[in-house]
């Protein structure tokens, strides 16, 4: 079946895909458009060749499929829907996508796509000039990679097989993302065929290699790869065969660039950790927060911003034979021909029949072992005499100028940057951490001693950071006052008692704090006073009120009548008599019938 045929395609020890017979040649002419030059890149499931779009008289790239997948029915139909989402990409870091198609050949179907033609080379061929690039061109090359990748993402486009072969890099220095005529599309299909590992085993991420699923986050990680190998020169995993390095990346943490390459700073370090965490929950969202985490490192760091590195000039026998047929000396050709050529058409020449019959001649003369000897002698004391010197050197500039060091500026930065200043500086730091109104939290907010301060090598510096501006802190209903502001001024602030603010509480016992004012989690001032509103205990029951009586009305009774009456109701009566009589007749009383008194209550009645 066609999967079995993908299942086993050929891998070198080092996890590439190695190269297959293409159905065309150069010189063939693809739907009746496209005639195929010199063939510029191969691979596991495709070859390259610069070619000519002759309706458009314009240069192009045309990528021919491997015939064993051209003549996969299923293949070519996802190819197609494939090559219709990579063309929607319009970005200058991503190669543009122009055409697709299909046609016959003597060997069977051809599949291929038509692309922008970059003249330049890869960022495989900078690496292998330059070796490392520094942290400035490192820079410079990733943020246009996870710019194409961002704006790839952004329309629901995975790449899967970022590696420095798929990035070109022109003459002009314009970094371009290529291959995503092979993404999937993640808004379409989710998995490659059936057991198929797709991509470049030193920079596929633990995902595709366990489960063959990938997303966005799955390039951040193999961009996290990329960038580690440009920092150090080297991809982190290597090994003597494809699987050992898969499963490296799914049992092991990408270490820390700066193992290996010194100049590569702490922020650069968290940032590639951080890309390639096996648990790809944990690594940026996608390309464009990668892209974003990148710049506000490269704005932290003060990096220069530099162009990408320039490939390196292709040798004359890679150039378009075509363009330069008369120029191409037969020398070079042969040599890049022949049984011996090594990768980049150089051969192995013999040896001169001079030196043939020297190697062949045995000892060789005593003068010339004499002379041979009295250079060794000459050279060992010169040896020793420039170590002798250089150890006396640097004992000197030591114990003048070596020990010490000046004391650097660190107030406003971050407190990681400033603690490397400072060890750097044969210095150690010694933070405390304390809360600051006017400097932002994890800044440096004051150092001792100040800046140009001459120090030995090896001396304490107190550094303050500041935590941001005081926040009241969280107390618990029911916290004993004293533990309330032992709290409040481990926050900065200061706590107050007042008594007039206390509340009654039926949950928080007599004493004990109810909450602050401000709540907590409010910001404040250094030093602002916090209120602890403290507890009375339970609010008491309040009295009943006695039961009142109605005042009956008593005018026209005698006074002893209406002194029984109220003697009844509980209330007293007193007699004011206007005639002297003590038991004359009621003719007005001071409280108003059918009022409400409390008992033994004095009614005064009027008597006649």
């Amino acid at each position: 079946m066609p999967q079995a045929r993908l299942v086993r395609a050929p891998t070198s020890p080092n996890g590439t895909l190695v190269a297959v017979n293409a159905p065309t040649a150069a010189g063939a002419l693809l739907d009746a458009r496209y005639r195929l030059g010199p063939i510029l890149a191969r691979g596991g499931m495709s070859t390259v060749y610069r070619g000519v779009d002759t309706r458009l008289d314009r240069p192009v790239a045309v990528k021919v499929m491997d015939p064993r997948l051209a003549a996969d029915p299923a293949f070519r139909t996802r190819f197609e829907r494939e090559a219709r989402s990579a063309a929607r990409i319009d970005h200058p870091a991503v190669v543009d996508v122009f055409d697709q198609g299909d046609a016959d050949s003597a060997e069977g179907p051809v599949v291929f796509l038509v692309m922008e033609l970059v003249e330049g080379g890869t960022l495989r061929d900078v690496l292998r000039a330059r070796g490392a690039l520094g942290v400035p061109a490192a820079i410079a090359v990733v943020e246009q990679v996870l710019a194409g990748l961002a704006e790839a993402h952004r329309l629901g486009m995975v790449h899967r097989d970022v590696k420095p072969e798929n990035v070109l890099i022109s003459d002009a220095r314009e970094v371009k993302v290529a291959d995503f005529g092979l993404v999937v599309a993640a808004a379409q299909a989710g998995a490659s065929h059936v057991g198929m590992i797709m991509g470049t085993v030193a920079y596929l991420s633990p995902e595709q290699v366990a489960t063959g699923s990938a997303d966005p986050r799955s390039d951040v990680y193999s961009t996290g790869i990329l960038l580690y190998e440009l920092l150090t020169g080297v991809p982190p995993y290597v090994g003597e065969t494809a699987i050992s390095v898969a499963f490296r990346h799914v049992n092991s943490d990408v270490p820390a660039p700066s193992l290996v390459a010194g100049d590569v700073p702490p922020e650069l370090d968290d940032l590639v950790l951080r890309a390639t965490r096996r648990d790809p929950s944990v690594r940026p969202a996608d390309a464009a927060a990668m892209l974003a985490d990148l710049r506000r490192v490269a704005q932290r760091l003060e990096v220069p911003r530099v162009p990408p590195p320039a490939p390196p000039p292709r040798p004359i026998a890679e150039k378009d034979p075509i363009a330069e047929k008369d120029t191409v000396p037969a020398r070079v050709a042969q040599a890049a021909s022949g049984p011996d050529a090594g990768p980049r058409g150089t051969q192995a020449l013999p040896r001169p029949h001079e030196s043939n019959r020297a190697a062949e001649s045995g000892e060789p003369p005593p003068h010339v072992r004499e002379r041979r000897r009295s250079r060794r002698v000459f050279g060992i004391w010169v040896a020793v005499v420039l170590v002798v010197a250089l150890l006396l050197g640097v004992s000197v500039w030591w114990v003048t100028t070596g020990r010490w060091t000046a004391m650097p500026t660190l107030i406003g930065l971050e407190q990681a940057a400033a603690e490397q200043i400072l060890r750097d500086s044969g210095l150690v730091p010694d933070p405390t951490i304390m809360t600051d109104d006017t400097v932002d939290e994890g800044l440096v907010a004051a150092a001792e001693p100040p800046p140009a301060v001459r120090l030995l090598r090896g001396t304490t510096v107190e550094l303050i950071v500041s935590d941001g501006p005081p926040v009241v802190p969280a107390v618990a209903a029911g916290a004993a006052v004293a533990d309330a502001e032992r709290i409040v001024r481990d926050a900065g602030l200061q706590p107050v008692r007042i008594t007039s603010d206390d509340e009654f509480s039926d949950s928080v016992t007599a004493g004990a704090v109810i909450r602050t004012d401000p709540a907590s989690g409010t910001e404040l001032a250094v030093d602002d006073p916090v209120t602890l509103v403290v507890s009375r205990g339970a609010e008491p029951e309040p009295e009943p009120e006695p039961e009142r009586v109605r005042v009956p009305f008593l005018v026209g009774k005698n006074f002893e009548e209406a002194q029984d009456i109220l003697d009844e109701l509980g209330l007293d009566a007193e007699q004011r008599s206007r005639l002297g009589r003590d038991d004359g007749l009621v003719v007005n009383q001071r409280q108003g019938a059918g009022s409400l008194v409390e008992p033994d209550t004095t009614i005064v009645l009027d008597t006649l």
